[in-house]
């Protein structure tokens, strides 16, 4: 057999070697992970659509806003960027590796003594060269980009989501400071009446300068109030105007306009935990890590086996055309070792992902789970409290009455006061406590990440 056979059969049975599978596990074919049948406490199964859920407290302002701040959050453009780079890592990577290259001089030469013309000689030359993927190296090179490419999208996503639950919590937020400034100075209203009386009592000996100071120090102190109110109502303003990439001013002044709180929307539904596997898009980033750290794999495992690389060039010198073409085999015998510790290293971060997707997946039925817990107590609480703030501005109304008349002493007077404003106060938390946890038992699920 002539040394051309001989190479024909090895670049034949090379390719043939190549028309095999990948190797290393199949990204494409990841376990289908275990999950619960249903939730601690599902109601139902109606799962939440992917939509804009903060519709649904009906407050034009707070859609506006998000609106307005989706297109222009740094988080939001970060994360689009991480986006780009990844399609950009996904457009670098292909089946065959090819390169070509090409080199060319010219130049003088003199040749025989002196009196002889100097000559001069031009060469080219180009070379190329082509790498045959044979055991699907550069094939999980490329799944491998293209799921970072996935994660990348659904790490998008959830920022989007993360920085959906910080608005509506910061803007829940200055709505609550500002029903409490104004509670506080409903008060302070009060308050400086029972003054009033408790100066006229005491300026014809009803009542006592004792008396008048304790019902200052009531006044002074719900007056001390609202600075505080007024510091945390602009913490939150500011905090909008940095999440919204907004001019802090105008916000503020469209936030002064109105003051309604949010109220908590009926619902939601929850779907079941198997429904997380697609809504949540931290899910979907892990199970795409998990998918690009097996084809890493797939890239080490390749890496161990031969690789064959077909090259030619063609050259011209002084008119003379020389061409050559054939196939190389490159052995990876010398670096074995390194070779294999990086198997052994891209397996142990392949596990390490899988490790991650399922505890991802746990921590999603968590998430559920307990904003569901909560959204359901803290409702029952607000609906509690709204019920003893009521009876509390009755017996309020009861005590000043019988005060007026001279029928209940001044303590009593100012311990109903005093009751009345820190139970509707702590209606009002109540209350906001229930609607934000409605935003995140949402966002739990998924709802709002497209």
């Amino acid at each position: 057999m002539t040394i051309g056979m001989h190479r024909r059969a090895l670049l034949g049975s090379v390719l043939a070697l190549g028309a095999c599978a990948a190797v290393g596990p199949d990204p494409n074919a990841l376990p289908t992970p275990a999950v619960p049948a249903g939730f601690a406490e599902g109601e139902g199964t109606a799962t939440p659509a992917p939509t804009a859920f903060w519709s649904g407290y009906n407050d034009a302002t707070l859609n506006g806003l998000i609106g307005q701040g989706m297109g222009q959050s740094f988080d939001i453009m970060a994360a689009g960027e991480r986006i780009r780079a990844a399609q950009a890592d996904l457009e670098g990577t292909a089946v065959l590796a090819s390169q070509l290259g090409g080199t060319g001089t010219a130049g003088r030469e003199r040749s025989g003594g002196d009196g002889i013309a100097a000559a001069t000689a031009n060469t080219a030359t180009l070379s190329a060269s082509v790498v045959f993927d044979l055991f699907g190296g550069a094939r999980r090179a490329r799944e491998g980009a293209r799921a970072s490419l996935q994660s990348a999208r659904a790490d998008a996503q959830t920022v989007r989501l993360a920085w959906l639950a910080e608005v509506i919590a910061a803007y829940a937020d200055a709505r609550l400071y500002q029903q409490a400034l104004a509670l506080t100075r409903d008060t302070i209203s009060a308050r400086e009446g029972t003054l009033e009386v408790t100066r006229n009592s005491r300026s014809v000996g009803i009542a006592t300068e004792y008396d008048v100071a304790q019902t200052e120090a009531l006044l002074q102190t719900a007056r001390a109030d609202l600075p505080n109110y007024e510091a945390q109502f602009n913490a939150q303003v500011y905090r909008l105007s940095t999440l919204l990439n907004q001019q802090s001013a105008p916000l503020m002044a469209q936030m002064r306009g109105r003051s309604a709180p949010l109220r908590t929307p009926p619902g939601p539904g929850t779907g079941v935990p198997a429904d997380l596997l697609r809504s949540r898009p931290d899910i979907r980033a892990a199970q795409a890590d998990y998918a690009a750290a097996l084809a890493a794999v797939g890239v080490a495992t390749a890496d161990l086996l031969p690789a064959i690389q077909l090259t030619g060039t063609v050259s011209d010198s002084r008119g003379a055309t020389n061409w050559g073409f054939g196939p190389g085999l490159s052995l990876p015998v010398l670096n074995q070792g390194a070779l294999q510790a990086t198997r052994a290293r891209r397996l142990s971060e392949a596990r390490e992902a899988e490790i991650a997707w399922k505890s991802a997946i746990a921590a999603a039925v968590e998430d559920v789970q307990t904003a569901q817990s909560n959204l359901r107590r803290y409702r029952q609480r607000a609906a509690t409290l709204d019920a003893a703030a009521a009876s509390y501005d009755r017996a309020y109304a009861l005590a000043r009455q019988n005060f007026e008349e001279g029928a209940l002493a001044l303590v009593d007077l100012l311990e109903a006061d005093r009751s009345r404003a820190s139970a509707r106060l702590a209606a009002a938390q109540a209350r906001n406590a229930a609607a934000k946890e409605w935003a995140t038992l949402q966002i739990a699920t998924g709802a709002g990440s497209r």
